[in-house]
Order: C-alpha cells, then structure tokens, then sequence
C-alpha cells in the first residue's frame, strides 16, 4: 500500500495540483553522484566527501558516525499545504528561471517552501525521500546557539558575557577560557583559526582530534586553538572551534547532552515528526558546530520557529529577545553584512542578509541552507550535496531565487 502511494505521489503530485510531496530518481549530474549504483551509502564519513557517495552518506550520515537520538513526540504538529504548488520564475544573471530549471542545473536533494504553516512547494531529487533525514553540516551552529538562548532564560548560564573558563575547567588559563560567551557567539573569539576546507587547516585538524580513538577529549582538542590575535568582540572569524566551545559550556552549565537539550527545549515542542540525530565525537559529546540530521519537514518547522522568534502555538520556546539579537547585525558594526563577510552580517552564530528587511540564513558547507523572513513567516530549505565546500560560483542563484519568493509571497 505505501509503495502505491509513493508511486501515486511521484506520478500525480504535479498534475494532481495540490503541494503534495514530489519525488524524482534524477538530479544535476546524477550519474556522477551515482545514479547507477542507486546512490550507495559509504562505509565511512570521509568517503561520504566523495562525489559518488555524498546523496548516500548525507542522507544516512547518524550511521557513519556514532549519534545521539533526538527523539519525536507522541504526536507531531501539523502542517498544512496549498491547494496549488508554488509557481515561481525569477531573474538571474540576465536570464528568466523555474525552480523546475533550478532543480535540474543544481545539485539540490530537498527542497521546500514554507509560508506561516502552509507547505508551497515540497521537492525530492537523487531518490531521496521525505523519511530520509539530511545532515546540517554547520546549520546546527545555529541550534546550538538557540539552546545557549534557551540556557540562559532557564539561569544555567548567568551570563553570556561571562568568560567561557567559568563553565569549562580545562579552559582554565588559556585565552580561550578567558574570551566571553558572547564572542564564542558572534564569531568574534579573537583567536586564530583556519577554516579553508583543504584538508590541512585547522578545522581539519580539530576534527581528527576530536574523532581520535582514545584521544584527550573534547576540550583538550578545542582548547589547543587558543592562540590570541585580537581581542575579543573585536573582530569578526568563521570558527567552528567558537561553536565547540559553546557546545561544551552548554552541557556543563546545564549537566545535560545537547541531544537531550534539544529535545526537551525545541523538537518536543514544535511537534517534530521523526526523530533526529546529532553525531558524537570519540569523547560522547555532540558536535556542536555540525552534523545534526533531520527530515526535510522538521527542519521546515525550526526554521517556522525562528520566523516566529521563537514561538510556537502562542508559547514562547525560545526568548523572543535572543532570537531578536541573533538574528540581528548593528548598521556599521564589524558584524554588519558587507563587512563581517563580503555579503552577509553575522549575529549569534547565524548569517544575516543585508537590506532593510530582517532575514537571516543557516548555512552549511555543500549548500545546505535554511532562509528565513520573519516579516512573512516564510522559510526555505535546501539541502544539496554540491562537490565544492564553499565557494561554487553557481551557489549564488539559490538567493535570486530566494528575492524573488519573497518579493512573491511575502
């Protein structure tokens, strides 16, 4: 019965009108991504790096690595869909595009529109399914930070100008653990760090520490990166080793895993509908600034929760103030878009876009990405298994697309 219905979905989802699910075998040079072998799972995280492997392993990534359940509620809360799927053309470099010409000249495997509860557009590419759950990346640096808000209103961490020595012993001595939450949070630790995605920076370097079989734990490895080059608050530098730390001031504050933060602060209360799961170092601890996996609709119903600053049902999950300050950059600050990066502003540990109008992104190496606009409750998610990290000269279309739903449906 369920493979009539997969099979019903595939074939009358578009004709039938409605924005029910739609699935496609086919993708962007899916051949090279192994469509042939029908997109096999890797034995091993690094091999998920691969181009035949990434739909496989990004799709499956809580089994490359030990993880830690995030589990669902009883019951999940409902979202509903538009009596006709989203249609949308928009400019781009001079010529008019669909997300149907997206779809098939971008790597996308999921794709999803969300206005204020209502699903517009619901896309699968490469096979992928809406019960497959898609890795992050470094979108959890986002969630990490939404459970450091969440922390803070419960009194765990008194303050996030509070130096992060003051939660994590092993700090103790180091400029590290003497640099304030709030730089961990801005991205503006002051400390020296390479994040370049060769291989041999130090982002590579931390996660061999941290995955080390019998190595000296998660905060000696976080903790080696504590070289001072400016002083905190002062200077904006993408870390990951920022968002490790946070990770751990989190569960020593709170004596609790950031799954089980997780669960109990957001996914329980926005009506997740399946479990999720976030990759543990050798030590046990979550990774904090990657890796947390989650269907495409659930992660449509966090990003809802961030439009809503931080509501849900009429209840507040996250202090609307934090989510404010999060997503916000001050016009002129070193944390302003333009400025923080070429084109986007950085708040606690989430991009912001420029203009006028609040909207703020998450983002993942490989093109995972969550766009938000509070104005019109409107969310977007991609996740996608692109060959480059950073830096496709072809990723920057997903924003044209973005301008111009916005400018449609907001």
């Amino acid at each position: 019965m369920r493979a009539w219905l997969a099979l019903w979905l595939l074939l009358a989802g578009p004709a039938f009108g409605q924005a029910l699910p739609v699935f496609s075998m086919d993708g962007h040079d899916a051949v090279a991504h192994g469509l042939e072998r029908g997109y096999p799972v890797p034995g091993s995280a690094p091999q998920a790096r691969s181009q035949p492997f990434m739909v496989g392993g990004y799709s499956h990534f809580e089994g490359l690595l030990p993880s830690r359940r995030v589990p669902r509620p009883v019951v999940a809360s409902g979202l509903g869909r538009a009596a006709r799927e989203l249609s949308l053309s928009y400019g781009h470099r001079g010529q008019q595009q669909t997300v149907e010409t997206y779809l098939e000249r971008h790597p996308a495997t999921g794709l999803l529109v969300i206005r204020d509860g209502v699903i517009l557009l619901e896309r699968y590419r490469y096979g992928r399914r809406d019960t497959h759950r898609f890795t992050s990346q470094s979108m959890a640096k986002t969630v990490t930070a939404m459970l450091v808000g969440i922390a803070v209103a419960d009194g765990k961490i008194r303050s996030i100008d509070d130096p992060a020595g003051d939660y994590v012993r092993e700090f103790a001595g180091t400029e590290l653990g003497r640099t304030p939450v709030r730089a961990l949070l801005n991205m503006a630790s002051g400390l020296a760090f390479t994040e370049t995605y060769d291989g041999t920076d130090d982002a590579a370097r931390m996660s061999r520490e941290l995955w080390r079989p019998n190595g000296a734990g998660t905060a000696a490895a976080v903790a080696q990166f504590s070289q001072r080059e400016a002083e905190p608050g002062t200077r904006w530098l993408y870390a990951g080793r920022d968002t490790a730390a946070l990770g751990l001031v989190l569960q020593r504050a709170t004596g609790k895993s950031l799954a089980e933060l997780l669960a109990v602060g957001i996914w329980g209360k926005i009506g997740a509908e399946a479990d999720a799961a976030w990759v543990m170092d050798a030590s046990g601890q979550e990774a904090a600034h990657c890796c947390l996996s989650a269907v495409l609709r659930d992660w449509g119903r966090l990003g809802l929760l961030l439009a809503r600053d931080g509501a849900w049902n009429g209840r507040q999950i996250i202090p609307r103030g934090w989510v404010l300050e999060a997503t916000t950059a001050a016009p002129g600050s070193f944390l302003a878009p333009g400025t923080a990066s070429r084109f986007y502003g950085y708040g606690f540990q989430t991009w912001i876009l420029p203009g006028a109008r609040r909207q703020f992104a998450l983002l993942g190496i490989h093109g995972q990405t969550m766009l938000v606009d509070p104005q019109a409750k409107l969310v977007l998610v991609h996740t996608a298994v692109r060959v480059r990290p950073t830096g496709d000269p072809t990723a920057g279309e997903l924003l044209s697309l973005w301008r111009a739903l916005v400018a449609q449906e907001g």
